[in-house]
């Protein structure tokens, strides 16, 4: 996986075109401390830039006092009723009993209580450990498994929760004003990243519009970023990226809700899984891009390259901030001026423009899309015939 915020130099111009994918041409940055390797590749594999900064780490469940005291209590007061959350957290729970010398007193435990696995890989992982769930919802939501309890009575019943690191917004509440006393069973525990370099490198890339989307695959990572672009004063900064320029794409409602408070809007799939993750932005991310016609040719700006008649073209940063400076009004002149201010850097020589415009006019294959106004500046070769008057003759 690419964990730097350059490009991956996969494509440079001139090499030959290939089918477009998906994600050609964006950038996605990724927040997940577990799993980051599949999302990445699943990603990359669609054409995506992935820049990995891992918004939280887990703390090892041996290590864990407070699941070794709630594992012990369970053992000696069993539960009647278990609701198994995730699989990995799961299997770490028998892992971390048996390292303490209490795996089969837990599994017999277990084994005489009433089991809720929530979806198929947390059933599989129950099955795995010699035990039979008593149920499971079709739907893998914990608000069906609430319902279920709920409709059964819970008045007078222990009921071990096997937290993940996420809060469940009114299922444990719920319980308890139902009458059932809930014990938390804390299979791993969030913490802050050792390192936080690549965390602030995605922060800055976010506020320089560098990526065009962040997924996120659990709330405590996003409670975390956002924590963290507050302990930096950039907080407002980031809120108003997110909220207009960078699409932020979560693998559930549970994972949007800290983003949610603070009115983000954000883009989750169906179905809560990776895969559908990476679905959901290879629809959305090409969407928020309009083609534009130009010089007869169908122009798309991507993040870091352009796609024209359906092929991609990358293109240098500096060529990429004049693309997106001529796009802004396609058609209208923009003069040189005003493109050096759009340029990286802070050069005040408008040859730096002439530069930048003529390596732009190579990548793109097609000198044409892009004209020159003399003594003017520069315009998209915009398809609009009844315009032609109002922009005034140029020459490329």
């Amino acid at each position: 996986m690419h964990d730097q915020l350059e490009p991956a130099g996969r494509e440079r111009p001139g090499e030959p075109e290939r089918a477009l994918r998906p994600l050609d041409g964006f950038t996605v940055g990724v927040t997940a401390a577990r799993r980051a390797e599949e999302l990445g590749a699943l990603l990359e594999r669609r054409g995506a830039h992935v820049v990995h900064a891992p918004a939280l780490r887990i703390v090892p469940l041996p290590d864990d006092a407070e699941l070794l005291d709630v594992t012990r209590a369970l053992t000696e007061d069993p539960p009647d009723v278990v609701v198994a959350t995730t699989a990995i957290g799961f299997r770490g729970w028998i892992e971390a009993a048996e390292g303490w010398g209490l795996g089969e007193a837990l599994l017999g435990r277990l084994a005489g209580a009433e089991l809720l696995a929530r979806g198929p890989k947390v059933r599989g992982a129950i099955r795995a450990a010699g035990l039979t769930e008593k149920w499971s919802p079709a739907s893998e939501s914990m608000a069906e498994v609430l319902d279920r309890l709920l409709a059964q009575g819970v008045a007078g019943r222990r009921v071990a929760v096997q937290l993940h690191g996420e809060p469940l917004p009114g299922f444990v509440e719920a319980l308890r004003a139902g009458g059932a006393e809930v014990i938390g069973v804390p299979v791993y525990r969030w913490m802050p990243p050792v390192d936080l370099g690549p965390v602030d490198r995605l922060l800055d890339a976010v506020l320089a519009r560098g990526l065009d989307a962040v997924t996120f695959t659990s709330a405590p990572a996003a409670a975390s970023l956002l924590r963290r672009a507050a302990e930096r004063g950039i907080q407002p900064e980031l809120l108003a990226a997110l909220r207009q320029d960078v699409l932020v794409a979560c693998v559930g409602p549970v994972t949007a809700l800290p983003l949610e408070a603070l009115d983000v809007p954000t883009r989750q799939p169906e179905r809560f899984r990776l895969g559908p993750l990476v679905q959901l932005l290879c629809r959305e991310l090409p969407g928020r891009v309009p083609p534009l016609p130009i010089a007869g040719r169908r122009l798309e700006i991507r993040g870091r390259a352009a796609v024209v008649d359906g092929g991609l073209r990358p293109v240098p940063p500096a060529g990429m901030a004049l693309l997106r400076a001529l796009a802004r009004r396609p058609g209208w002149v923009v003069a040189r001026g005003e493109l050096l201010r759009a340029l990286p850097g802070t050069g005040r020589d408008e040859h730096a423009v002439e530069t930048a415009m003529a390596r732009l006019r190579t990548a793109l294959g097609e000198p044409r899309l892009i004209q020159t106004v003399v003594k003017r500046g520069y315009r998209l070769a915009l398809d609009a015939p009844a315009d032609t008057e109002k922009y005034g003759d140029g020459t490329a």
